[in-house]
């Protein structure tokens, strides 16, 4: 018996986010959900570049030997993970207004009948197998830490005011990058569910047990999810992942347009905004997720109606209410009854058909490159502006981070980068010479205008062993200086992560003073990060230490 898998996404902003941060990815060996953070225009950007590091995956051709096969994929996904996170933390530095951001990463691939799933953050995976629900990944978030301490039980964890604060993530952090890499065998029938914290956070694992056995048709179990975590009152972007593993030969296999296939992947979220580069490196058509229906089918006057003979039979109620935990109360309510109601296959409403014709993919995008000649240097390949995307001597296209050609085109840009911060940061001290030449000559009133100017200016950078404010340019003129500490605050350089303590002793230049203290209260916030994430390795280090002794 040979497995394959089928699947689909649908990703919403929410009630309250201004834009969608998360990212997600649907195809027939790979499915991901990434929840950036970060801002304005950072997590959507971080969630963005994990999804491109990963996507390589679904294509990439895979040696016939069973076990090599799944440990060459279990490679993939971690080597991956740490590639987006080298490039989410070279374009946080390239680009100041990026600093800080970061995305979890929670994929599973389906290899010679194995999953294998990788997992850093507090997004989850959920398994259905015969009728029981497992939760597949462990969150690493700061309230895990407490529940598995013992300080706090899971139900206190829920409503905790720091639920939200995530210990390992990708990005421009000081922190571990190296996601979790477990395997387990499949079997046919295996369901999956990967959903942002905007999901699991509101709707409790035993109604997502009820929808993924009740709800057969993936897209419509995915926007029912989404739905029910919006009904629950998240705040939060809401993305789910389906997926299910069937058997290859099986005639009734699941068959829909709203489902990946072998000649297209989906794409939700931030990571739909720009599909062409995916489908360019896939070499595959990308098809950009269902929106999410507001108003379900199951708000539709027939299932209202259907609802309705629903309720008022006890003994389907009183089934439908066992073994159902505390959580969103409308949104369980909305399970439970609706349970009875999907039972009716005779329903026209309910069927796969119009399922489908409500389900439409927003768009596909085709692979640009198709009709060019591979022996054509002047053919156009795509970037994705952080890892390469190199064309190999057969024709193909590659972003794969282990793959010796797309390592040694990494290295190749890195050097160019590092040649380009060098070019700036000669540009910086040529006007400051410039400046300082403009000092000299112009003297009286000239002298005083240029320093009235240089005053205006700020920037952040060391000074005895903490991190300080200062006012004017950095750079001097002869031997004197052109600015002074301003404010010596009380964050001590060693508190830093290594990357901000290099930077702060660089000088990091403030648009006005206002951008100052932004950057000020950022550093406070690496710090304070830090010191939390040295306290939680010491509490471990002790906890084994004791448990060896």
């Amino acid at each position: 018996m040979v497995l394959s898998m089928t699947s689909t996404t649908v990703s919403d902003i929410g009630l309250v986010r201004k834009d969608n941060q998360d990212s997600t990815f649907a195809g027939v060996r790979l499915v991901a959900v990434c929840d950036g953070m970060g801002g304005h225009a950072g997590g959507d950007t971080a969630s963005t570049i994990a999804i491109r590091s990963l996507a390589h995956i679904e294509t990439v051709p895979l040696i016939a030997k069973r076990t090599k096969a799944v440990e060459d994929v279990a490679t993939m996904l971690s080597t991956s993970v740490i590639a987006a996170h080298d490039a989410i933390v070279g374009k946080a530095h390239r680009e100041k207004q990026l600093a800080g951001m970061g995305t979890t990463v929670t994929a599973v691939a389906l290899v010679a009948g194995y999953w294998v799933i990788s997992h850093i953050g507090d997004s989850r995976a959920y398994m259905l197998r015969e009728g029981e629900i497992i939760r597949v990944t462990k969150d690493h978030s700061y309230v895990q830490h407490l529940i598995d301490t013992g300080r706090i039980s899971p139900e206190e964890a829920k409503s905790h005011p720091q639920r939200n604060v995530v210990m390992r993530v990708l990005g421009d952090f000081d922190i571990d990058p190296r996601p979790d890499i477990s395997i387990r065998k499949a079997k046919p029938g295996d369901r999956w569910l990967l959903c942002s914290d905007g999901l699991s956070g509101s709707v409790s694992d035993a109604s997502i047990r009820e929808t993924l056995m009740a709800r057969t048709h993936l897209q419509d179990c995915a926007q029912t999810l989404v739905s029910m975590a919006l009904k629950g009152g998240s705040t939060d972007n809401v993305s789910a992942v389906i997926a299910e593993a069937y058997d290859s030969e099986d005639p009734h296999a699941p068959v829909s347009l709203a489902n990946a296939s072998k000649k297209m992947c989906l794409v939700g979220g931030a990571a739909s905004k720009q599909p062409q580069t995916i489908a360019d490196t896939l070499n595959i058509l990308v098809a950009l997720a269902p929106q999410f229906e507001a108003e379900s089918i199951s708000d539709s006057p027939a299932a209202k109606a259907a609802l309705l003979s629903a309720l008022s039979a006890p003994s389907a109620q009183d089934t439908q209410n066992d073994g159902v935990e505390d959580g969103a109360q409308d949104a369980e309510e909305l399970t439970e009854s609706m349970s009875a109601v999907l039972a009716a296959e005779d329903r026209a409403y309910l069927t796969d058909e119009n399922l489908d014709e409500r389900y439409e993919v927003a768009r596909i995008v085709s692979p640009s490159y198709e009709s060019l000649n591979p022996d054509d240097d002047a053919a156009e390949v795509p970037q994705t502006g952080e890892i390469p995307v190199i064309r190999k001597t057969d024709g193909s296209l590659a972003d794969d981070p282990h793959d010796p050609d797309v390592a040694e085109a990494l290295h190749l840009k890195r050097a160019e980068d590092a040649h380009e911060e060098h070019r700036h940061r000669l540009r910086r001290r040529i006007l400051g010479a410039v400046l300082a030449l403009l000092v000299v000559l112009t003297a009286g009133a000239g002298t005083f205008g240029a320093y009235r100017w240089t005053q205006t200016q700020y920037f952040i950078s060391d000074s005895n062993s903490r991190v300080a404010l200062y006012q004017g340019v950095n750079t001097n003129v002869f031997g004197i200086s052109l600015s002074h500490v301003d404010e010596e605050t009380s964050i001590r350089l060693s508190a830093l992560p290594q990357g901000w303590r290099e930077r702060v002793r660089r000088g990091i230049d403030a648009s006005s003073y206002s951008d100052a203290r932004s950057i000020l209260r950022t550093l406070e916030e690496q710090a304070s990060s830090s010191a939390n994430s040295s306290s939680t390795s010491e509490s471990a280090s002790s906890t084994r230490q004791e448990a060896a002794q």
